[in-house]
């Protein structure tokens, strides 16, 4: 069973996966360098802004302000010059208004606010137009536009580049699926032995699909955050450091308690993941082997297994849950107390007239800048690591061994020309170099000859067709078809040449008409409907709601029987000089297979047919029969010459008929 959530592994060389996944991403580089450059442009826009936003602050509160300096100006001359009119930017302030002036000021209380703001309404006339609160509407405009522009800015190149890396993620994610999907009809039969097709199917989707989703996310995030956290740091220190001191030492506060929550709480993430493969993998099982549950009366301790697995990821879930959910509540804690800290002491600045009122609110957003991207390198951080392993996983299947190249293969058999003879010379073969299968085969087969390979399970039959089809490369010897070596010839120019029928059945979603002609859509529904009858399997067809053109599927709703009779008919439907049965009627019943047999008869003639089965009755019209044992021939003949030897065919056949005691 593949390992579950594949996106949490460590890569084993974080360093070398990212290497060749960078190399991987070269034909999209100057696109990929566009796109940092516009995330950084667009966090220096994001990080230019809050200081022309304090401009603008102090550019409103200047504005709702009474103009104190003129105030003072009014004040000086009254004191200096009372006793006749005074004029002041072409404003007479009038002798009785000086003395209302007066009055007004002396019963101010300095340190009440309110009545201040409320005595200087009564101002006349003629002062208060003088010193009455007057924005620069011009420069807040002319601020307001540059905040405009600068945000319009950031947006707009954060758009280009989140848009050109998920197309660049897309298009890298495209060509990995098509470079797999070449590389698998590229790999030697070997490597499929020794890897689980769950293994090869989650690198070519799981994996794949994490690449691109980090790579779209995540690497220009790290980029602009890394970029947003620099760059924000730099600009609190630039515009007061006793504030910048203020909002680090704030937030490293928060981050202090945030990292010692995340370290208590690792272990319940790495449980719950251990817990929810096993649970995974338990479950999986059970439902395969579900029949064998029911008739063994094992639901009981299924279901006290299932509880167990159950309740340990229930509680090893609910926690990392719970811990998990806390750091939102964290994060924002660790901004409110940021704010907190800025505000009290930014008052405090604002009252020994050291910074401007503005200057808080840009350190409220610098707050919000400097917090934000740490939670966000770190997340990059994760996803990076996750996609330098997936991209170790894809890439180690690139560059797994290929087949030998066929570039220098000229020769070529028509499959109409060929005659159909078949010599194996001192063959050879291992599947590891130190362990050989196939010590020393030597066969000749005639053109049109029925021949059946026979022998104990392990004995190298199917090795043999195997070889034969060159999904192995021999060791050593040779193996000619019309005198020619296959050594010549090319794995596709071979397998055109043979027809296979195996052990194995398979089917894929589609009509019955597209199973059957799979490959070959030159086949008429005729010709289609004459097979199938041969086998045996058109009553099934007919009985369908569509005949041919029913839908139907690898499951369970066609029996294994029914499955390998549709087999047989496209591999019937083929036409082909050479014919390999492998088993080929194992799921079948008895009238099945003697029906299928009569048609393997009809097949047969005409073509050099090979036929590999354990029930020996089924072969015993065969021309040649291949007794093998521990990969050598050791005996040869037709059915009657080997019974009348009386060795290791006669004792194979005879162990059929022999009642166990």
């Amino acid at each position: 069973m593949p390992k579950m959530n594949r996106v949490n592994e460590k890569p084993k060389n974080l360093f070398g996966s990212l290497s060749k996944l960078f190399k991987a991403l070269k034909p999209w580089k100057v696109l990929i360098i566009i796109s940092v450059l516009l995330a950084i442009i667009s966090s220096i826009f994001s990080i230019i802004a809050p200081n022309k936003l304090s401009d603008l602050t102090d550019e409103i509160t200047e504005g709702i302000k009474p103009d104190t300096d003129k105030l003072m100006e009014i004040n000086s001359l009254i004191t200096t010059n009372y006793g006749g009119p005074i004029v002041i930017d072409g404003t007479t302030i009038t002798i009785e208004d000086q003395a209302k002036y007066l009055e007004i000021v002396s019963t101010i209380d300095m340190n009440d606010r309110n009545d201040m703001l409320s005595k200087f309404d009564k101002l006349p006339e003629s002062i208060y137009n003088l010193v009455k609160p007057k924005m620069n509407i011009d420069n807040i405009k002319a601020i307001a536009l540059i905040l405009i522009i600068l945000y319009g800015l950031s947006a707009i190149f954060s758009y280009i580049q989140g848009y050109s890396m998920t197309t660049i993620a897309n298009k890298f994610a495209k060509k990995l699926r098509s470079d797999i999907s070449n590389k698998i009809n590229r790999l030697p039969l070997k490597f499929f032995d020794s890897h689980e097709t769950g293994d090869i199917l989650s690198r070519l989707t799981n994996d794949v699909d994490t690449m691109s989703f980090n790579l779209s996310q995540s690497l220009v995030s790290l980029i602009s955050n890394l970029t947003l956290f620099l760059g924000s740091l730099v600009m609190m220190f630039y515009t007061n450091y006793i504030m910048a001191l203020t909002a680090i030492g704030a937030s490293l506060f928060g981050f202090l308690f945030m990292f010692i929550m995340l370290s208590k709480s690792q272990k319940y993430f790495t449980r719950k993941q251990k817990e929810l493969g096993d649970l995974n993998g338990y479950i999986e099982e059970m439902y395969s082997g579900y029949i064998v549950t029911k008739t063994c009366n094992g639901e009981k301790e299924t279901r006290k297994e299932f509880d167990k697995l159950n309740n340990g990821l229930y509680k090893s879930n609910m926690m990392s849950q719970f811990l998990s959910g806390m750091m939102g509540p964290f994060m924002g804690f660790i901004s409110n107390f940021g704010y907190v800290a800025v505000c009290v002491v930014g008052a405090l600045l604002v009252s020994k007239n050291t910074i401007t009122f503005g200057v808080i609110v840009a350190f409220m957003i610098y707050i919000r800048l400097f917090t934000n991207p740490l939670n966000q390198i770190a997340q990059a951080m994760t996803s990076m690591q996750s996609t330098a392993a997936a991209s170790e996983r894809v890439f180690e299947f690139l560059e797994e061994k290929e087949m030998n190249s066929q570039k220098h293969i000229t020769k070529k058999l028509d499959k109409n020309k060929v005659k159909g003879e078949i010599v194996f010379d001192h063959v050879k073969f291992g599947y590891d170099e130190d362990k050989t299968i196939i010590k020393d085969f030597s066969a000749k087969v005639k053109p049109g000859q029925k021949v059946a390979i026979v022998g104990p399970t392990g004995a190298g039959k199917t090795t043999m067709v195997n070889l034969l089809m060159k999904f192995y490369e021999i060791n050593s010897g040779d193996i000619t078809i019309d005198g020619v070596s296959i050594n010549e010839l090319t794995r596709e120019n071979i397998h055109e040449l043979f027809c296979m029928v195996l052990q194995d059945t398979w089917l894929f979603e589609g009509t019955v008409r597209d199973n059957i002609r799979y490959n070959n859509l030159k086949v008429t529904d005729e010709e289609i409907m004459k097979v199938c009858k041969i086998v045996g399997v058109d009553h099934f067809i007919k009985s369908l709601p569509h005949g041919l053109d029913s839908m139907i599927e690898d499951n369970e709703a066609i029996s294994s029987g029914q499955k390998q009779l549709f087999t047989i008919a496209r591999g019937m439907i083929e036409d082909s000089p050479f014919l390999i049965l492998d088993e080929a009627t194992s799921n079948v019943d008895t009238r099945t297979e003697e029906l299928v047999q009569k048609a393997m008869d009809k097949l047969t003639v005409g073509r050099t047919s090979f036929i590999i089965a354990h029930r020996l009755s089924t072969i015993k019209n065969a021309d040649l029969i291949l007794v093998m044992k521990d990969g050598n021939i050791v005996e040869t003949g037709n059915h009657k010459e080997l019974m009348k030897q009386n060795g290791f065919y006669a004792e194979l056949y005879n162990s059929q008929f022999e009642k166990i005691s």
